[in-house]
């Protein structure tokens, strides 16, 4: 049991950390730069290849770690993994992103859940539909420094965590790997950041994070509420503006700075305090997911409509104070 801790852990950081060395300190970092834009919080380019050193930490982990379970789940990553790196490069359509996407969810559920095709197909196809969706909500939230790094930490440490406390150390472990090399990560793009992950780094977390989350439970490590409130920083976030974006009738697909962890930076929070602020929520949300998982349904249910309360009460305060800052501006522009 140690060893294959000291495993799954040391070599994901090990092979991460070595990676971004590389990336953050050699040429090979300037080929994906991230250059500022209309949606950006910063004001350099820096390298946005990082996600290429969580990868191969995962990958290298998983592989030493010798599970034949895990081969289609690495072919579908390194399948992500590809798309993304060349979405980096040369900027992919969005009509293909989302087919690929919706290509490697497909693979997975006929993979390691075929037998919920027996439950109905719409039971499949939501499967689908959220498994696409959290791979791109954990891109929409990759915009500030240091906070996918650690919802990723935070987020699959509390999975290990939850699979561990049902004694299920075979998904405990490479779990933990992908905790391992976004630690690794981090160290680098805590603010200020000297390297940002990308697609190829923020499309397979959020992947991952589906993907885990339906594994565990499927396997009777937790409920299917488990993963949403683990994750559910940026599945609040990211699913709440793109309501509000619909509502107001614009295009979804194009760039903006409208999300909460945005709005909190350009109100002078900035990026560490954001990121800080957004680590005690996750924190809080993982150990609380961690606490209802054990309990009866009825406290279980309690327990969620408590933090949906807590959520739409931050929505509220976030949006009337931006309001009440933009409001002057609007009407010295007026003037």
């Amino acid at each position: 049991m140690l060893k294959n801790f000291i495993l799954t852990t040391g070599v994901s950081f090990a092979v991460a950390f070595s990676v971004l060395l590389l990336l953050v300190y050699g040429e090979i970092g300037r080929v994906v730069l991230d250059r500022p834009n209309e949606r950006s919080l910063h004001t350099v380019a820096v390298p946005r290849a990082g996600g290429l050193a969580i990868m191969a930490g995962i990958i290298a982990a998983w592989g030493m770690a010798w599970q034949p379970e895990l081969f289609p789940l690495i072919g579908s990553l390194i399948f992500l993994v590809v798309l993304s790196f060349f979405d980096d490069l040369y900027g992919l359509p969005a009509g293909w992103r989302f087919a690929a996407h919706s290509l490697a969810a497909a693979f997975f559920l006929g993979c390691y859940m075929p037998s919920m095709l027996d439950q109905g197909w719409w039971l499949l196809l939501v499967l689908l539909v959220g498994i696409v969706w959290t791979t791109n909500l954990y891109n929409f939230m990759d915009g500030s420094d240091g906070l996918a790094g650690g919802m990723a930490l935070f987020g699959f440490s509390f999975y290990a965590f939850g699979a561990w406390q049902a004694g299920d150390g075979e998904l405990a472990f490479p779990v933990l790997a992908i905790a391992a090399a976004c630690g690794a990560f981090l160290l680098f793009n805590f603010h200020p950041a000297r390297i940002f992950m990308g697609d190829v780094g923020s499309i397979p977390l959020g992947f991952l994070a589906a993907t885990w989350g339906l594994l565990g439970w499927q396997r009777g490590d937790w409920p299917l509420w488990f993963p949403l409130l683990v994750f559910s920083p940026f599945v609040v976030d990211a699913s709440v503006t793109l309501l509000k974006r619909l509502l107001r009738r614009e295009k979804i697909w194009e760039a903006h700075r409208s999300h909460y962890y945005q709005r909190l930076i350009q109100m002078g929070w900035g990026h560490r305090r954001t990121a800080l602020v957004e680590y005690g929520l996750m924190a809080l949300v993982g150990v609380s997911a961690l606490c209802l998982a054990s309990q009866a349904w009825l406290l279980q249910i309690m327990g969620l409509m408590l933090w949906a309360a807590i959520y739409y009460a931050l929505a509220i305060a976030v949006d009337r104070l931006w309001f009440k800052l933009q409001c002057p501006k609007i009407g010295i522009a007026n003037q």
